[in-house]
């Protein structure tokens, strides 16, 4: 019988082996594309830039026509001065004693005055080159006429300039006299005006810019909170917990994306149950053949047989029978806690009454290993949970704990209330569990010693009734590092009676 289970393991172990093989490949390609893959970044950002990026590009837009307009204007209120100085200027040029006389008026150039304080050149001289006025350091424009012209040109020392110029002509009996009249002035006024202009323009452009992406970057985060509410709903969710994600105040475009994933979640959760169905179905039906089984080996047992080797494989034939039995009763007992409903069993349960009947359960176990088994609880102790549930937590814990104890040693429950909640443990002085298996044992048939007889599935089957009841596992080391302290953690019932109108009412 060993040596047929031993074959099928073998089997098992090949078969898996094989499919490990197969998968390995596939397994480090795909980690090669998720290396090569470019992660997109936040989707909250990128619809930021989507959003702001136009809005930028119509803001710089807007930016260059603004600062075109200012300098239009600016030009426009440069040329009117420039023209309006030319002509009081050409209007005070006349004939005195028969030859061109002229006088600049001031108010030709107080036209100029600025804070910039610019300067002011002017140039009035007649068609032979006879300067009337002004020097010869603003060039003149080519091809003049009486009708103004306006042009920008450098001074002889190269500095810009924007001028205006006309040809006047004069008349004095019969006789004809063309005198070109140009003024300039430097452009320091006019660019101080183009930003007077131009700087309310982009400080209202730019803080509209700097308002829209505050209020793009609100926005964004307001509407996306439905879908962090939906992550946070999936990352907090127990691995067994297969309920449909809420699609109530989803936006319509995130609702099929949820809907895929309820799909998904759905099918996960029939092929689980289909699983625990099958554990289960297999367990029952291993049940009957294995107790069978152990009643023939005991009947062969109790024959009489002058063989010792055969009586000797009879002892190994039973005692692999009692194992499998166990295997099989706790694999029934794990399907049952899976198949349970996560914290939606509200039955009162006697923590007290159900400890008692536990320890009178294994008290013979215990004294067939000479193990002291105690319990130190406190009155009136009541939990929210099965009770054929929580019974199987604790049987596990104190099992466990008497399994793995040395001969001779001792092993406690205790159990008291806390503000928020019921505390059970079970101490033992045993060899405790090393630091680097902690983290293993509570996976399913790994055992920490191989030197007790155990399945691997007792601390898989407490943490799984735990967490389905809504409580927690966790398990220490004693004091001074000696033994193991297992603690759980249970919901108190919250309509458990007091002791003090228990025995008023008496």
């Amino acid at each position: 019988m060993n040596h047929a289970f031993g074959y099928a393991g073998r089997i098992v172990g090949a078969a898996m082996a094989a499919s490990a093989a197969r998968l390995r490949p596939a397994a480090r390609a795909t980690d090669r594309e998720e290396r090569r893959a470019v992660f997109p970044g936040s989707l909250r950002g990128r619809l930021l830039w989507w959003l702001l990026l136009p809005l930028a590009a119509f803001v710089s837009i807007s930016g260059v026509i603004s600062f075109r307009n200012a300098m239009a204007t600016a030009d426009l209120v440069q040329d009117n001065a420039l023209a309006s100085s030319m002509r009081i200027i050409g209007e005070d040029i006349d004939w005195n004693d028969g030859s061109v006389a002229v006088q600049i008026p001031p108010a030709a150039l107080e036209l100029f005055e600025s804070p910039e304080q610019d300067s002011v050149y002017y140039r009035v001289e007649t068609s032979a080159h006879q300067l009337l006025a002004g020097g010869t350091e603003l060039p003149l424009p080519r091809g003049m006429d009486p009708v103004p012209v306006l042009y920008s040109t450098r001074l002889d020392d190269g500095r810009p300039v924007r001028a205006a110029a006309y040809v006047r002509q004069l008349y004095d009996s019969g006789r004809t006299e063309e005198v070109v009249v140009a003024v300039a002035k430097t452009e320091a006024s006019r660019d101080a005006m183009v930003w007077q202009l131009l700087r309310p323009q982009l400080f209202g452009e730019v803080l509209t810019l700097l308002l829209a992406m505050v209020f793009v970057y609100l926005g964004l985060t307001f509407e996306l909170r439905p879908l962090m509410k939906v992550k946070d709903d999936v990352a907090d969710r127990n691995p067994s917990q297969l309920q449909p994600l809420r699609v109530a105040r989803l936006h319509v475009e995130l609702r099929p994306i949820v809907d895929a994933i309820n799909q998904c979640i759905a099918r996960m959760g029939q092929q689980t149950v289909m699983q625990r169905q099958f554990i289960s179905d297999a367990a029952h039906q291993l049940r009957t053949p294995l107790t069978l089984l152990d009643a023939q080996i005991q009947f062969a047992r109790q024959c009489e047989s002058r063989d010792a080797r055969l009586t000797e494989a009879l002892a190994g034939m039973h005692k692999s029978s009692r194992r499998m039995t166990t295997l099989t009763d706790k694999l029934l007992l794990l399907a049952q806690a899976e198949s349970a409903a996560p914290s939606h069993t509200e039955e009162c349960v006697d923590l007290v009454a159900l400890i008692a009947s536990v320890l009178e359960a294994l008290i013979a176990f215990a004294q067939a290993r000479e193990i002291d088994l105690g319990a130190e609880l406190e009155d009136s102790l009541y939990v929210t949970g099965d009770e054929a549930l929580t019974t199987a937590l604790v049987t596990n814990l104190v099992d466990n704990a008497l399994r793995y104890t040395q001969t001779g040693g001792r092993v406690t429950v205790q159990a008291h209330r806390s503000p928020d909640c019921v505390i059970l443990r079970v101490i033992d002085n045993g060899p405790g569990i090393r630091a680097d298996a902690k983290a293993r044992v509570f996976e399913r048939f790994y055992r920490a010693s191989s030197h007790a007889d155990g399945t691997g599935l007792g601390l898989p089957i407490v943490r799984e009734i735990a967490l389905r009841q809504g409580g927690t596992v966790v398990l220490e080391s004693g004091e001074k590092g000696i033994g193991l302290v297992a603690t759980v953690e249970m919901r108190p019932w919250q309509a458990a009676p007091r002791a003090d109108s228990t025995k008023e009412e008496t």
